[in-house]
């Protein structure tokens, strides 16, 4: 009945890689969105709110909400833009800091896992042309 709707289809492959993702950073006591943020946050330290929102192509107050999220567990802190009074500069915590290793590994076992069943050409295709469509639409 679905075969060719796209909504149908991508939310369905998306519950699916969010059980899969759900177990790979349940041991560290996040969410997918909250460790895929903090993942970016280890990886730009000192990032404006608003452009870590545009990083992980979310609102503004998702990405808000995510951070105080985040901010609760004691992994990030946040500070006014000594440049700009406007902006927030998001930074990582030592305890976050701490993670980024477990988290980068957990986060490649799934990887590996989904090009194990895929098949590693197969995989970056399909994740190219998702890119690509969610950069259209």
């Amino acid at each position: 009945m679905f075969e060719q709707c796209l909504y149908f289809n991508t939310t369905s492959l998306a519950r699916k890689l969010e059980r899969e993702w759900t177990l790979a950073f349940k041991p560290f006591g996040l969410t997918p969105s909250q460790a895929f943020m903090l993942r970016v946050i280890l990886e730009k330290p000192q990032s404006y709110q608003n452009a870590l929102a545009k990083e992980m192509n979310i609102t503004k107050p998702t990405a808000s909400r995510g951070l105080d999220g985040l901010e609760k567990l004691g992994l990030i802190e946040r500070r006014p833009s000594p440049d700009d009074a406007r902006e927030i500069e998001v930074h990582p915590t030592r305890k976050a800091k701490a993670m980024k290793d477990g988290l980068n590994a957990a986060s490649s076992e799934v990887t590996k896992k989904f090009k194990k069943l895929l098949g590693s050409d197969e995989f970056l295709d399909v994740v190219g042309k998702l890119r690509g469509i969610s950069e259209i639409l």
